[in-house]
């Protein structure tokens, strides 16, 4: 099996005022730090290599985001350790910008997938990883794992509809994904 995993302690230079929180790879390494919101979702987004392939490279290029309306500003065509990103959602004028760094990649045979952590001026605070596995039936399914807690006076006001938007937004992920997988 061809593993390469990789982490921010690997990347060549990490940027000055790096991700905002303390618990850096945590969805990684486990376990998800207490005083934060968790979040894990889980779906099946098809079946066989190529949904695999196809649904890993949506994740990794930035497609999967895309695909949900999501705006993604990055200088990297693909999820590195170390690479920054700013993923924008909203409408028209309104929208709400948050700045990430990549924590971690995953590039196997069975498990591809990243993670991004919160930079300042992102609404939150914590990190969020997007994993598809190809388990041994040839099924294909999709992971968000995330901790994270208010870091801006609007989602401290927002409180429990901050958390129903995350997980709906994860599910969203989960359906465009799927549509991707399939070729769609």
């Amino acid at each position: 099996m061809t593993r390469l995993i990789r982490s921010l302690s690997d990347a060549p230079a990490p940027l000055p005022g790096g991700p905002n929180y303390p618990e850096v790879g945590a969805t990684r390494t486990g376990p998800l730090p207490a005083g934060y919101h968790h979040l894990h979702h889980t779906v099946r987004v098809g079946r066989g290599e190529a949904a695999y392939e196809a649904a890993g490279a949506a994740v990794t290029t930035w497609a999967m985001h895309r695909a949900t309306g999501a705006r993604v500003d990055s200088v990297a065509e693909r999820a590195e350790p170390g690479v920054t990103l700013e993923v924008s959602l909203g409408l028209g004028p309104v929208r709400f910008t948050a700045p990430c760094q990549v924590i971690w990649t995953a590039y196997t045979d069975r498990s591809t997938g990243f993670a991004y952590g919160t930079l300042a001026g992102h609404p939150e605070r914590g990190e969020e990883s997007f994993v598809v596995d190809l388990h041994e039936d040839g099924t294909v399914w999709f992971t968000v794992t995330a901790f994270s807690r208010a870091a801006a006076w609007y989602t401290r006001l927002g409180g429990p509809v901050v958390r129903a938007l995350q997980l709906a937004y994860a599910r969203r992920l989960g359906r465009a994904l799927a549509a991707l997988a399939a070729g769609r």
